[in-house]
């Protein structure tokens, strides 16, 4: 799917946003070193910025790999054709150590090693499946080296990139990552 160039929700400038919004978009800056639009949009919502953010950080204290996170995402943003999560996730990814290829895997539903291949394969499976897994699928995670835990967290993150993917998607939001095709390459 592709966006338009005009957002449908237009991200909320710090100039403008109330008090507590503000006070969280000007951490975030301080963070990360800007305001994704992302986040700029969600602040339309206190309770949608404050719920994405607090999920954001929790899954980042999970036992699953700053990379493994990154494949997780990058595979269930090309599941939602999400333009905005895949250019970011895949500048993130790289962040956290993956290679073009296999950023490439990931959206792919493949890896590099058995371990990335049944993470990305799982979360593409979660959401063309609505989360009705077969106990094959799981089965195989566990062969690859995931545990319960892990399991539980590639859900969760799987979740959350869902709920980025939607949020971008409905908003048609602009990109602020550099932009890397929706379309796998042939």
């Amino acid at each position: 799917m592709s966006q338009t160039n005009t957002p449908i929700v237009a991200p909320v400038s710090l100039s403008t946003a109330p008090g507590p919004v503000a006070d969280t978009l000007k951490a975030i800056k301080t963070k990360i070193g800007m305001i994704p639009n992302l986040y700029a949009t969600l602040a339309h919502s206190p309770a949608a910025l404050n719920a994405t953010l607090a999920a954001s950080e929790a899954i980042a204290g999970s036992s699953l790999a700053a990379s493994e996170r990154e494949i997780v995402a990058l595979a269930t943003s090309q599941a939602n054709s999400c333009h905005y999560c895949l250019s970011a996730h895949t500048l993130i990814g790289k962040g956290a150590g993956l290679s073009l290829e296999q950023t490439l895997q990931a959206r792919a539903g493949t890896g590099s090693t058995p371990r990335h291949a049944a993470i990305a394969r799982l979360a593409k499976d979660l959401v063309a499946n609505k989360g009705h897994v077969s106990g094959q699928d799981v089965a195989a995670a566990r062969a690859a080296g995931l545990s319960d835990a892990e399991l539980m967290e590639v859900v969760v993150n799987t979740a959350l990139t869902v709920l980025t993917n939607f949020a971008n998607n409905l908003a048609h939001t602009e990109l602020d990552f550099p932009a890397v095709p929706v379309a796998l390459p042939a």
